[in-house]
Protein backbone atom coordinates (compact mmCIF):
# COMPACT_ATOMS: atom_id res chain seq x y z
CA UNK A 1 0.00 0.00 0.00
CA UNK A 2 1.57 3.58 -0.89
CA UNK A 3 1.64 6.34 1.34
CA UNK A 4 2.57 9.88 1.17
CA UNK A 5 5.55 11.56 2.93
CA UNK A 6 6.15 15.09 3.42
CA UNK A 7 9.90 15.49 2.95
CA UNK A 8 11.49 19.13 3.50
CA UNK A 9 15.21 20.01 1.35
CA UNK A 10 17.19 22.38 0.56
CA UNK A 11 16.19 24.29 -2.50
CA UNK A 12 19.21 23.52 -4.77
CA UNK A 13 17.84 19.51 -3.77
CA UNK A 14 14.56 20.06 -5.16
CA UNK A 15 15.51 21.48 -8.18
CA UNK A 16 17.54 18.70 -8.92
CA UNK A 17 15.20 16.29 -8.03
CA UNK A 18 12.65 18.06 -10.59
CA UNK A 19 15.53 18.21 -13.57
CA UNK A 20 16.00 14.11 -12.59
CA UNK A 21 12.23 13.45 -12.84
CA UNK A 22 11.86 15.13 -15.81
CA UNK A 23 14.50 13.94 -17.27
CA UNK A 24 13.21 10.18 -16.51
CA UNK A 25 9.38 11.42 -17.29
CA UNK A 26 8.04 10.40 -13.90
CA UNK A 27 6.90 12.43 -11.01
CA UNK A 28 9.17 14.20 -8.33
CA UNK A 29 7.59 11.97 -6.04
CA UNK A 30 7.69 8.55 -8.24
CA UNK A 31 11.20 9.40 -8.50
CA UNK A 32 11.87 9.84 -4.53
CA UNK A 33 10.17 6.58 -4.26
CA UNK A 34 12.55 4.82 -6.50
CA UNK A 35 15.33 6.50 -4.87
CA UNK A 36 14.46 5.05 -1.53
CA UNK A 37 13.93 1.55 -2.44
CA UNK A 38 17.33 1.35 -4.40
CA UNK A 39 18.94 2.53 -1.03
CA UNK A 40 16.73 -0.30 0.86
CA UNK A 41 17.64 -2.26 -0.99
CA UNK A 42 21.10 -1.69 -1.73
CA UNK A 43 21.74 -1.55 2.42
CA UNK A 44 19.24 -4.90 2.71
CA UNK A 45 21.62 -6.89 0.62
CA UNK A 46 24.78 -5.43 2.50
CA UNK A 47 23.17 -6.57 5.71
CA UNK A 48 22.64 -10.03 4.32
CA UNK A 49 25.94 -10.51 2.60
CA UNK A 50 27.76 -9.24 5.90
CA UNK A 51 25.19 -12.02 8.20
CA UNK A 52 26.71 -14.57 5.83
CA UNK A 53 29.97 -13.83 6.51
CA UNK A 54 29.60 -13.56 9.89
CA UNK A 55 28.40 -17.34 9.30
CA UNK A 56 31.52 -18.72 7.62
CA UNK A 57 33.87 -20.63 9.77
CA UNK A 58 37.46 -19.26 10.51
CA UNK A 59 39.91 -21.42 7.71
CA UNK A 60 42.48 -23.26 10.58
CA UNK A 61 45.49 -21.87 9.01
CA UNK A 62 44.46 -18.36 8.80
CA UNK A 63 46.90 -17.21 11.41
CA UNK A 64 49.45 -15.36 9.90
CA UNK A 65 52.31 -16.62 12.25
CA UNK A 66 51.59 -20.02 10.98
CA UNK A 67 52.08 -19.35 7.26
CA UNK A 68 55.23 -20.23 6.01
CA UNK A 69 57.43 -17.46 4.71
CA UNK A 70 58.07 -15.91 1.77
CA UNK A 71 61.64 -17.55 1.10
CA UNK A 72 60.21 -20.86 1.80
CA UNK A 73 57.13 -20.31 -0.28
CA UNK A 74 58.91 -19.25 -3.18
CA UNK A 75 61.67 -21.98 -2.31
CA UNK A 76 64.63 -19.30 -2.33
CA UNK A 77 65.98 -20.46 1.43
CA UNK A 78 67.99 -23.28 -0.71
Amino acid sequence: MLKNVTITADEEILRWTRREAADKGVSVSKLVGQILEREMRRRDDYWKAFERWKKIKPVPHADASKRPGREEMHDRGR
